[in-house]
């Protein structure tokens, strides 16, 4: 057998680009802790602290349900996250022909506020957007 050796975890492609993972989901809440494994075991591979990942899968799940309650019947949930050194960057996204505006005074939004470091909205006629970066308190 041989070795491979793989880019480190936050670096950069070869081209210069941050390292970049998607995840496609049927969009149901079945497939929520699909998610919020995935992103706890981005978050431990760029040594965030177990508070940060714990932090980090809560505001997942208020973002995840954000856009589910929006989704079409039968839509697909888009993930994408964006890795740097410090930093986890993530979108979750899904059709939807007629979203609702953002409640920027509900109970899921105050958590997603707080427990993010930069989150945002989209919400236009065919798709609904969550956007959120996290960085590690170890970051100085």
């Amino acid at each position: 057998m041989s070795e491979t050796s793989s880019p480190a975890v936050g670096g950069t492609t070869a081209a210069g680009r941050p390292d970049e993972v998607e995840l496609r989901l049927p969009a149901d809440g079945a497939y929520a802790s699909v998610l919020r494994t995935l992103t706890a075991g981005l978050a431990a591979r760029l040594d965030f602290t177990i508070d940060d990942i714990e932090d980090l899968r809560i505001a997942v799940s208020e973002a995840a349900a954000m856009v589910l309650d929006e989704a079409d019947p039968g839509a697909v949930l888009d993930c994408s996250f964006r890795i740097g050194a410090d930093r986890l960057a993530l979108t979750i996204a899904a059709d939807a022909l007629a979203p609702t505006a953002p409640d920027y005074e509900s109970f899921g939004w105050q958590v997603l506020a707080t427990l993010a470091d930069e989150a945002a909205i989209d919400s236009v006629a065919g798709r609904y957007t969550v956007r959120l970066v996290v960085r590690s308190s170890l970051a100085s």
